[in-house]
């Protein structure tokens, strides 16, 4: 992650002073949170404001699922124990979400529905009301059907309320020491599947090793999108050409057809977040 985002000093100082103040009086009014954390750079952020604002009276709840890698988890569980932090897992297998594997427009709401559902279910058990998610600004940007889920629920998105965008946040992560300030943005495997593709646990694993492979060699921010027997990669435009380079093609485009692709292909477009959201765009523009 490049720190050039970090040049404006006016906005460092208007962040950390005046928007870190609104999240952290906000989470105090609360007495006791949980927090949906996954470990990537919104909720790790907004786990280490709810400890820093409650201390002890924060719970992280983490969800173990096919479609979160081992890693994700993994970073997660590290960041709890090195924060002393309490954190209790939340294990969900496919078939309990009706309808994700069949992978419709709306299958973020199907799948958030229920996994906040039993979220929720943990933090009442624990004597706490408020459950907390990582949306920031940018997310009401985008297609985000999970959103209908969190606010039908009555699921908090504290950052939205504080105001605060995905660059401030990263400002926020690194003045307070957070190693994800420059963490790649990441989404949850099945947001590589194009829509009506249906998700099986053989497909998700195949787009993990993939990601987990580009990973491996260096690449920074970047999708395997799977379309049938086709892996589409995206990549910042700034290492498109890296990937081109033809020992570290032929290593990609041969381990993505040892997992199972029969074509790997470079989307020229370079990495953009919810790409898979387009054609939606598009249908509905014809439509109109």
């Amino acid at each position: 992650m490049s720190e050039g985002i970090f040049s404006d000093k006016s906005l460092r100082e208007r962040t950390s002073e005046r928007k870190w103040q609104i999240l952290q009086q906000k989470l105090k009014d609360m007495k006791k949170a949980a927090v949906a954390f996954s470990g990537g750079v919104d909720s790790t952020f907004l786990l280490y404001a709810a400890h820093e604002a409650l201390g002890d009276d924060v719970l992280a709840l983490t969800v173990q699922c096919d479609w979160v890698p081992v890693r994700e988890n993994a970073e997660a569980e590290e960041f709890c124990r090195a924060h002393g932090i309490r954190q209790l897992i939340c294990r969900i297998q496919p078939d309990e979400v009706e309808g994700f594997c069949d992978n419709p427009p709306d299958r973020c709401y199907l799948c958030k529905k229920v996994l906040f559902s039993r979220m929720r279910q943990m933090a009442e058990a624990e004597g706490i009301d408020w459950v907390l998610d990582g949306s920031n600004m940018d997310d009401l940007s985008d297609y985000r059907p999970g959103i209908r889920a969190l606010r039908e629920m009555g699921i908090v998105s504290i950052l939205q309320d504080a105001g605060l965008t995905k660059e401030e946040i990263r400002i926020l992560s690194k003045e307070h020491g957070l190693s994800t300030w420059k963490k790649p943005s990441f989404a949850c495997l099945a947001s590589r599947f194009v829509y009506g593709e249906r998700i099986t646990k053989e497909k998700l694993d195949m787009v993990d090793r993939a990601e987990q492979k580009l990973m491996d060699l260096g690449f920074h921010q970047f999708r395997v999108r799977i379309h049938g027997n086709l892996a589409r990669i995206e990549l910042l435009n700034e290492e498109l050409e890296r990937l081109m380079e033809p020992q570290t093609r032929k290593e990609v485009t041969g381990y993505l057809k040892e997992l199972g692709f029969s074509y790997v292909t470079l989307d020229l477009m370079g990495y953009r977040s919810g790409s898979m959201n387009e054609v939606l765009q598009q249908n509905k523009s014809k439509s109109n």
